[in-house]
């Protein structure tokens, strides 16, 4: 029997949901479809959105013989045959859309080998991807192709797909408002995963004679539900910059939010670790140096209890670290003095700063006027100088006036007051 999510598939573009800011008669497709102007594209969304779908309406928008292709089984030979089509269709004096599913998993050599044929416009090209085209396809092709963002189906359009669902079922099985809201949350903006589960809770209700499907039924029919979230993708960076992005914005609570979404999507608990740990040094640094070691020691308990135990010291570590006064003074520093050692030459160690463990290094001036700061009675040799000859001292480190920085701050005006180089 036809799965539902094949018997629902939009018949016309109106009939589209969700993708509004698209198709509208102010939205790019929109007017390309009044407009009659095929052009190549690339719809970039996650999976269930409706990308084969609306890549087949295009089709019929622009008058074009729709050629599919999935880049999953298809190769080199599969696109030739694709453009011997495309130029049979021509010499009947018809347009060929060509559509490529999964855009991504063709190498370079499958993705150049389309370039001839789109630019010349023997083919209408449309890809479809659910990861950033910017990273998994080729720059020339991607110059000849808008990018469309599908959007995941919001909450409207999965209720109004799931009033047409039941319309297809000779005797539906009414549901809950409660089941209704559950079977949105476990769609999570997936059509497709949406309607497989109303159709999976459909058949389980009319075996078990159930007349009413409540959340707990509903639970029984479902597989476990997870996030949408993908371990090498975008979401997973913008998630994870969500996060640092929340710690250094001082929201412990968006952080610790952040924080879940990602361990429940399946991310690595030790990058997460690791991830704190960077934070605490980019965005607190000596404003407060317990970050940085409560965010080590967190990643060490991790690596002692693992899960779910571990997770915890991870939580505690992240609400610490967003609450912590924070300072970028010591991260600014390191990538001035990148840039200044980057930039300038390869300048000599001065000789009173070098090191003079034999007679004849010493001979040669190694050492000489170094002054050892522990002899000054104040433990500071405030005449002497650390900076290479020819190269003028620099003031990279400027303490913020934040945590214990305040404190770094006024003790470096004091030395840098008393400081007086003869060298």
């Amino acid at each position: 029997m036809q799965p539902l999510a094949d018997r629902l598939r939009p018949t016309t573009i109106q009939s589209v949901l969700g993708q509004n800011h698209l198709l509208s008669e102010q939205g790019p497709l929109g007017l390309a479809i009044r407009a009659a102007r095929s052009h190549s594209m690339i719809l970039w969304g996650p999976p269930g959105v409706g990308k084969t779908s609306l890549a087949r309406l295009l089709a019929q928008a622009f008058a074009c013989r729709f050629i599919a292709l999935s880049a999953v089984f298809s190769g080199v030979k599969d696109i030739r045959e694709s453009i011997e089509k495309a130029r049979i269709n021509q010499a009947a004096g018809e347009q060929s859309l060509l559509f490529v599913d999964e855009i991504h998993r063709f190498n370079k050599a499958q993705q150049d080998a389309l370039l001839p044929f789109v630019e010349s416009g023997l083919v209408c090209f449309v890809g479809a991807t659910t990861e950033n085209p910017s990273f998994e396809v080729n720059a020339a092709l991607l110059s000849r192709a808008q990018v469309y963002v599908l959007k995941p189906l919001d909450e409207t359009a999965l209720r109004l797909i799931f009033r047409q669902a039941l319309e297809c079922f000779e005797k539906p099985v009414t549901y809950s408002d409660a089941s209704v809201d559950r079977l949105i949350e476990y769609a999570d903006g997936d059509g497709r995963r949406f309607l497989n589960a109303i159709e999976n809770s459909q058949q389980a209700a009319l075996v078990e004679s159930v007349t009413v499907i409540d959340p707990v039924f509903l639970s029984r029919c479902l597989s476990q539900s997870f996030r949408r979230f993908d371990k090498a993708g975008d979401q997973f960076y913008d998630q994870i910059s969500a996060l640092h992005k929340s710690v250094r914005g001082s929201d412990p609570d968006a952080a610790l939010y952040w924080l879940c979404r990602m361990l429940d999507g399946g991310a690595d608990p030790r990058y997460l670790a690791r991830r704190l740990v960077r934070m605490a040094w980019e965005d607190i640094g000596l404003a407060d140096p317990r970050a940085i070691q409560l965010a080590s020691d967190a990643a060490q308990t991790y690596e002692r209890l693992g899960s779910p135990e571990g997770e915890l010291a991870l939580a505690q570590a992240t609400i610490y670290l967003a609450i912590a006064a924070k300072s970028n003074a010591g991260y600014k520093a390191f990538k001035q003095a990148e840039v200044i050692v980057r930039k300038d030459k390869s300048r000599q160690v001065p000789m009173h700063l070098r090191n003079a463990p034999s007679a004849l290094m010493r001979a040669l001036g190694h050492g000489e006027g170094y002054q050892y700061d522990h002899d000054d009675d104040a433990g500071f040799a405030a005449t002497q100088g650390y900076w290479p000859d020819g190269l003028p001292a620099q003031r990279l480190y400027q303490p913020s006036q934040r945590g214990l920085e305040i404190q770094i701050a006024e003790k470096l005006e004091k030395l840098r007051q008393q400081r007086k180089p003869k060298c």
